[in-house]
């Protein structure tokens, strides 16, 4: 079954699919039609919707569901995704599964309601105190809020862990073709871990705290340990890479630009190719490498270069280090988006070796 729909409202169909209990939520532009999404959908499901009287609380609410071992998510836009930092460093300290769909705008402060990707540092490297990290994805089509949406509760659940839904407002306002999945998740048994009230579960502790240095210590290398593990799930694909000089590397909105860029750039005689991370962490810092070795890279962002920094560690931890020092970067704020013909020419640029 196909429908014609907002990525936003594909947001919600995915976390239904996963079967995700409850939403909490408090509507901000240009993510407001998950919330209302959610309002309409999760009741006639026998799922909860509950309207937070703000940001703050709708993650800690998140942290109560979750550590009662139910599957949650909420949905927020710049402003609120940072006044969620604190709820997700609790919610990676107590290692409970939850979801948070940040649809970003542009920034600093309240900043302006259209399409940015300024999120991506507090997204991708943990925005609050600690040291923890939060699995992100970061979908580029209609198709992928639903699908990786339900990715990403399945991630939340396998490792303990908070996960992202990482996009921007133009991905969250435009209308393409969605296929429904084609049956809803198994549900995963908390029962070991989570507090449900019920006497199998009494021995159940979920916190954050360790008072003893040598004991919190000791919980933050397993943490660590855990988000290494993670890179066996990092995914990453490339359009027309194979033979590429010119190597374009975006995620999100600005991978498509980048495929119509490189094809428009083929047409033209420049072999151009496309590097799109799926997910942000764990980064696909291998598949970078492959696609990226002898060839020049650049990036095509919706930031200050937050993503083009990410591109060069990687580069450099894969021993590419002429590759990471040479990355270029085209890019826009403040709500406007990078066109295809400016990319083009940025590209063609750069092969000339300018």
């Amino acid at each position: 079954m196909t429908k014609f729909i907002k990525g936003n409202e594909a947001v919600v169909i995915g976390a239904l699919y996963a079967g995700c209990d409850l939403y909490f939520g408090y509507p901000i532009t240009p993510a407001s039609e998950i919330a209302h999404g959610a309002a309409k959908w999760f009741p006639m499901l026998g799922r909860t919707f509950v309207q937070a009287e703000c940001e703050t609380a709708s993650v800690n609410m998140m942290f109560g569901a979750a550590g009662a071992g139910k599957l949650c998510m909420t949905a927020t836009s710049g402003p609120g995704f940072s006044l969620m930092q604190e709820g997700l460093s609790y919610l990676a300290g107590a290692e409970l599964p939850a979801v948070v769909v940040d649809v970003m705008r542009a920034g600093p402060g309240l900043g302006n309601v259209y399409p940015e990707q300024g999120d991506y540092t507090p997204a991708v490297k943990g925005g609050g105190h600690g040291n923890y990290s939060t699995f992100t994805v970061a979908p580029a089509s209609v198709q992928e809020m639903c699908d990786l949406t339900a990715h990403a509760f399945r991630m939340a659940a396998k490792y303990r862990n908070p996960a992202v839904v990482l996009v921007d407002g133009l991905q969250g306002q435009m209308m393409e073709t969605l296929v429904l999945p084609e049956r809803e998740d198994a549900r995963p048994d908390f029962s070991e871990w989570a507090a449900q009230g019920v006497p199998a579960t009494r021995g159940n502790l979920v916190k954050s705290i360790f008072l003893d240095a040598a004991a919190q210590e000791k919980f933050n290398e397993r943490l660590q340990a855990k988000y290494a593990s993670w890179q066996c799930e990092a995914r990453a694909e490339t359009f027309l890479a194979d033979d590429a000089e010119i190597l374009m590397a975006g995620y999100g909105i600005s991978a498509r630009i980048a495929r119509t860029a490189a094809a428009a750039l083929r047409a033209r005689g420049v072999k151009a190719g496309v590097f799109r991370p799926v997910t942000l962490s764990p980064f696909p810092s291998k598949a970078l490498a492959e696609a990226a070795r002898g060839r020049k890279v650049m990036t095509i962002e919706l930031d200050a270069g937050q993503f083009a920094d990410d591109v060069r560690l990687n580069l450099a931890r894969e021993g590419l280090g002429a590759e990471a020092a040479s990355v270029k970067t085209v890019s826009r704020m403040g709500g406007e988006v990078v066109a295809v013909d400016d990319a083009v020419a940025f590209a063609a640029e750069l092969a000339r070796g300018c």
